[in-house]
């Protein structure tokens, strides 16, 4: 049990929990089943917009907001849940934000309407962002030196077994089940991580956290990701920008500029703009925005269409993107060691060059497509550049930031994955000329080709931002001195 400190809160524990041990398994098996929550959340609500949409009368702005209402709140809410669980505890932090993310899962469940859902969905990303950041932190901090390494990589590997069952799982509950249980399965799972947690993972802070929040920076990244969103939805549904549209999103623009000059000037900010004048460390995290973005355009449009226009059912919809899951539990360390061998650039190019090219083959998808011609190749490819991209991508994150920034270059590159993904949703409609037909089978037929392909150069875009700004070496990465924060 931690001994409370002087201001009432945890001490830091030692890291002295070794990977044999029951403590050990029942830590692992916490942080596993947290971080499982989140991924299976994002993974299958895709598969399931279409059956929301003709339960609910959901339009497309509303399958939009269903997905963007949980990625807004855990994108501006991230970065400060990372703080709060370093200063207040790390196990209490993922506690909280796994009773709510299961509370929320019970709204979503329950939700008559798609705005009841919509807001319940936005409860979630605040679990979710309270819940993400602890799981690595949590192992980092708890387990001994020398089990460390084993014990993350046993998390990787267990989360990536997770990843491969999510689409099947998903796909199945919605075809069986019915779309309320994607939400309900989350309760639980959530009550099981709530037991294990609470018998085996130990408290833990960080004793040399800043003493201060960033408050006002969260609020201004809420609001102005929040404006630009809605304005970006509201744009694409009615097909032409109103005054009122455009105000919203020159008020969200105007946030964000705000938010910037706030972080500037804070003592203790969530986004240290400092770290961003070392030009390997801005690049990495432009070449995430820009392969993030065309990711999570992918994932947003394929099941859709694979139901909507091909007619296929939710749980084919759902495996048809299982070979990307399989190539990088398969293969990703080895894409990691290629990076570490040949230093990042080349497999940061090439990677998404390969995921931009499997981008355009699905654009092909139509009426009548069938899965070994028409998916498969496309999704191969897709699969075969991520291996290559995410190992050195994230190495390249970390090692872009001094060793005692290295959590907040993690946080800050999973929130511009984040944010990535908010915008895609938000601007890839728009872009395909969706408007308010993303479950009509004839405007998604023509509009799907256009978002696939704006997925491929946003894929590209994030390969030439590798080519020219990433170091051809690992050591060319680090920084010469600790930027001043």
């Amino acid at each position: 049990m931690p001994v409370p400190d002087r201001e009432g809160g945890p001490t830091a524990a030692p890291a002295s929990l070794t990977f044999g041990t029951a403590a050990g398994r029942g830590t692992l098996l916490a942080t596993v089943l947290g971080s499982a929550l989140v991924f299976l959340d994002g993974t299958v609500v895709g598969i399931a917009l279409p059956a929301i949409a003709a339960d609910l009368g959901a339009t497309s702005a509303g399958l939009q907001w269903t997905v963007n209402g949980y990625a807004l709140t855990l994108a501006a809410l991230l970065l400060l849940g990372g703080s709060l669980g370093d200063r207040f505890g790390r196990r209490r932090l993922f506690l909280i934000g796994t009773i709510a993310f299961a509370a929320a899962s019970v709204l979503c469940a329950v939700a008559p309407t798609v705005g009841l859902l919509v807001a319940a969905r936005a409860v979630q990303g605040v679990g979710g962002a309270l819940l993400t950041p602890g799981s690595l932190a949590i192992l980092q901090s708890s387990f001994a030196e020398r089990d460390r390494a084993r014990a993350i990589g046993a998390w990787s590997g267990l989360a990536g077994a997770v990843g491969a069952v999510a689409p099947f799982l998903g796909g199945w509950i919605v075809e069986h089940a019915g779309w309320r249980w994607v939400f309900g399965i989350n309760i639980p799972l959530a009550a099981l991580v709530v037991v294990v947690a609470v018998r085996w993972v130990p408290e833990s802070v960080d004793a040399e956290a800043p003493g201060g929040l960033d408050v006002v920076g969260t609020a201004l990244a809420a609001l102005g990701l929040g404006a630009l969103t809605w304005a970006l939805t509201a744009w694409s549904e009615a097909g032409s920008l109103d005054a009122t549209t455009a105000a919203v999103g020159a008020g969200g623009v105007l946030a964000l500029v705000a938010f910037l000059v706030a972080e500037a000037k804070q003592r203790y900010p969530a986004l240290p703009l400092a770290l961003f004048r070392w030009r390997p460390f801005a690049a990495v995290n432009l070449a995430t925005l820009l392969v993030y973005a065309a990711l999570s355009g992918v994932f947003f449009f394929l099941p859709i269409t694979l139901q909507v226009v091909t007619g296929w059912s939710p749980l084919a919809a759902g495996i048809a993107s299982l070979p990307v899951t399989l190539l990088m539990l398969a293969l990703s360390a080895q894409g990691g060691a290629l990076g570490a061998r040949i230093g990042p650039r080349i497999p940061m190019t090439v990677g998404p060059l390969l995921a931009g090219g499997g981008a355009a083959l699905l654009a092909g998808i139509g009426p009548g497509t069938t899965y070994v011609t028409g998916v498969l190749p496309g999704v191969l490819l897709v699969g075969a550049g991520l291996v290559l991209t995410v190992a050195p991508l994230t190495s390249t994150a970390l090692s872009a930031a001094p060793d005692h920034l290295a959590g907040v270059a993690s946080a800050t590159n999973n929130a511009v994955s984040r944010v990535a993904g908010l915008l895609a949703v938000a601007v890839l409609p728009l872009v395909a000329g969706v408007g308010a037909g993303l479950s009509d089978p004839a405007v998604l037929a023509d509009a799907h080709p256009v978002a696939m392909l704006a997925c491929a150069v946003l894929m590209a875009g994030g390969a030439l931002v590798s080519a020219v700004a990433i170091p051809t070496t690992a050591a060319g990465v680090r920084p010469p001195a600790a930027p001043r924060t």
